[in-house]
């Protein structure tokens, strides 16, 4: 048995659960539809807590969320994949353009934020990547994406966070630049909204 056979099998065994288990599709639309914007929430939430390291870690998310998308237009042209509902019969719950499958794009946005928020929050960062996972398992469910695009869209947004963490604070050069962004933003955002000094909010940034 091939690995698409295995994957589209695994498809069918998930999309199923549309019909066995049909109270759960409200729920199922949601997160394929709307909680994604949950994380939109929480960069939102994080930066206005006018945290240095909060701070850092939404620029981490939101350069990891660019890259991982980049990949996904390349893969997605090197290694074109029809979706499920163009290949097959399916239970669709949502509405999607027959566009590539492979790998997914809220997959690879919903880690890339999820693991950026686990490498600074660790404690946090379990519940975001337990959304993230719901999420991905969502796009299944209703019919829109096969396992394996998951998945793929899932190591895609992990590793790319990872590289960008590691850039942001270990690189010299990034991380100056990171730096003097900030700066030049909070000088301009405290003229707006006053509030704690830098050296208040870089002390608070080192406590946490």
């Amino acid at each position: 048995m091939s690995i698409s056979d295995i994957d589209y099998r695994l498809f069918q065994a998930i999309n199923e659960g549309a019909k066995s288990a049909s109270f759960l599709n409200p729920v199922m639309r949601f997160l394929a539809e709307d909680a994604f914007y949950l994380f939109f929430a929480g960069l939102l939430v994080y930066w206005f807590l006018r945290n240095e390291n909060n701070r850092k870690m939404v620029v981490t998310s939101v350069i990891s969320v660019c890259c991982g998308l980049a990949v996904s237009w390349l893969l997605g042209h090197l290694f074109y994949r029809d979706r499920p509902f163009v290949s097959h019969t399916v239970i669709q719950l949502i509405q999607h353009p027959a566009n590539a499958s492979f790998p997914s794009d809220h997959a690879i946005g919903a880690f890339a934020i999820a693991a950026s928020f686990a490498l600074y929050r660790k404690k946090e960062g379990i519940a975001w990547l337990v959304l993230a996972a719901l999420i991905a398992f969502s796009r299944v469910w209703t019919g829109v994406h096969y396992p394996t695009d998951i998945l793929g869209g899932a190591l895609i947004g992990v590793a790319v966070s990872g590289v960008v963490y590691m850039l942001v604070n270990r690189s010299g050069l990034v991380s100056k630049w990171v730096a003097a962004s900030l700066r030049f933003y909070e000088t301009y955002e405290m003229k707006i909204w006053p509030g704690r000094s830098e050296k208040e909010t870089r002390m608070s940034s080192h406590r946490e």
